[in-house]
């Protein structure tokens, strides 16, 4: 009785996490469409406050650069749409993950490789697109922001599975009871 408790606390923990991700990579892909709106937004609100002056000069850049590409070239927008659906494509995958972390570990694993590679990505690619340091480290920190819950739900998913080899056998062979010759269903 106290290990199904136990297990199930684990695998509440290991959902808010999962749900973390899943939210983070929803709202990044959802914010990838609207970009020239958001940056409009942002560039007239800067421009009022008493923001530094490299990132309101960075913004200002950034601003005339979408401006200008949608209004010559709009087809190239076409490329962040790509972008967004890439990031709500990804969360689907940890739809897994998120229904049975133990039979889904392989999935928590590749993200969690897929946020560390955020870092040198930005890093490189950043550079050589000619983007400012601060901004590199920035779009770094959304690789850590990614890793951090995933290490944890990883290392939860560990404690998940030695708490179910130690409890006695119930037939059951998932953190969602379904028996082992049956998937989970959605």
């Amino acid at each position: 009785m106290q290990n199904e408790h136990a297990s199930s606390q684990l695998l509440r923990r290991i959902r808010i996490l999962i749900g973390i991700v899943i939210g983070g990579l929803l709202i990044s892909g959802v914010t990838a469409f609207p970009l020239l709106y958001e940056v409009e937004i942002l560039h007239g609100w800067l421009g009022q406050s008493s923001c530094p002056t490299p990132i309101k000069a960075w913004l200002g850049t950034v601003h005339e650069g979408l401006h200008a590409t949608h209004r010559a070239y709009p087809f190239l927008a076409y490329g962040t749409d790509w972008l967004a659906f890439g990031h709500i494509v990804i969360a689907l995958f940890f739809i897994g993950p998120f229904l049975d972390p133990m039979r889904n570990l392989a999935v928590i694993r590749a993200g969690q490789i897929a946020c560390l590679l955020v870092i040198p990505t930005a890093l490189i690619c950043g550079e050589i697109r000619g983007i400012p340091r601060w901004w590199r480290a920035i779009d770094s920190a959304f690789g850590v922001f990614g890793f951090v819950p995933l290490w944890f739900a990883a290392r939860l998913v560990g404690r998940l599975e030695v708490l179910n080899r130690a409890a006695p056998s119930s037939g059951r062979s998932d953190a969602l009871g379904a028996p082992a010759s049956k998937p989970p269903e959605f």
